[in-house]
């Protein structure tokens, strides 16, 4: 476990290359560009962190709280700065202990995303590290709006090695859930893992949907736990948070899983959508494989993004 972990943290810092050079690299020269710490110091600060898509919201707070900690500690030289605007970035994506108890009791869990964000293969990852971790998977395959979703998700089962219920283009989502439900009680299954459709510019079919199963799951499965992770594509930037915004609309969204880091300019996004939303980024997908996905962990993550490449080889 610890040598995955060591590799999935050189993983994210190749990953954010990109993200890195659009805000470090812009950082490190306002350092040594300014020879004392005024207001217009922290405006190129400001508008950095902007432009890296870490949100306006988080940036502010950011920002005065870099503010505070100069004037506590009496910093005079720009370049002394670097380590507490770590400190107040990591400070901004802190929302608590992130729990993870789907993993330890008997759960249900929806995943929603628009299409495109890599949505199903999020559900097939996530049921391989399960799987890997002892506990026993039904996968309901109730994303039936869009083609080819359940075939997908069946290739990811077989993979995964865990049983898939649906898969028909077409079928009600809701009867999937009704179906998966039975079956994860007929298994005696730990967690049941549902793929669901997200068309947010349809918001009020979506709403109905998700209360369908929600009623059949509060009748058929009242003890199990339950989780609500949307899907966000990383490299969408703010759109992505905007996004997210729009599903805790019609969710009680739980948590963030954010995909395709690796090569997005726009990793800062991860700072934003803890920052603003208050709800955390649980997974983070910096690649193809299985590996790719892992529990996020934003100490790692900051520490990740201001890492130089030599220190990690």
């Amino acid at each position: 476990m610890a040598g995955e972990k060591k590799g999935f943290f050189k993983r994210l810092v190749q990953g954010l290359t990109k993200t890195r050079d659009n805000i470090v690299s812009g950082i490190d020269s306002i350092f040594s560009g300014f020879s004392s710490i005024d207001e217009e110091f922290y405006e190129e600060i400001e508008e950095i962190l902007i432009m890296g898509d870490l949100g306006i919201h988080a940036t502010t707070e950011i920002i005065e709280n870099l503010k505070k900690k100069v004037k506590e500690q009496h910093i005079k030289e720009p370049k002394a700065c670097k380590e507490l605007l770590i400190a107040s970035i990591k400070e901004q994506m802190d929302v608590g202990e992130t729990a993870y108890r789907f993993e330890q009791e008997q759960s249900v869990v929806l995943v929603i995303g628009v299409n495109g964000v890599g949505k199903t293969t999020s559900v097939g990852k996530l049921a391989g590290k399960l799987k890997d971790q002892g506990r026993k998977v039904v996968l309901a395959a109730a994303d039936t709006f869009r083609a080819a979703a359940g075939e997908q998700l069946g290739e990811w089962a077989n993979r995964a090695g865990v049983e898939m219920i649906g898969g028909q283009e077409g079928a009600d989502p809701a009867s999937v859930v009704y179906d998966a439900v039975a079956a994860a009680k007929a298994r005696n299954a730990d967690v049941l893992l549902c793929d669901t459709a997200g068309r947010l510019h349809n918001k009020k079919n979506l709403m109905e949907e998700l209360k369908k199963i929600h009623r059949i799951l509060e009748k058929e499965y009242p003890d199990a736990f339950r989780e609500t992770l949307v899907v966000l594509d990383g490299t969408t930037g703010q759109n992505a948070l905007a996004q997210a915004k729009q599903f805790s609309e019609v969710a009680d969204i739980t948590g963030i899983i954010l995909t395709k880091m690796d090569g997005t300019a726009k990793g800062g996004i991860a700072v934003a959508i803890q920052a603003e939303l208050g709800i955390p980024v649980k997974y983070i997908g910096v690649g193809e494989t299985i590996d790719d996905l892992q529990k996020f962990d934003s100490e790692q993550f900051v520490n990740a993004l201001f890492s130089r490449e030599e220190e990690t080889a």
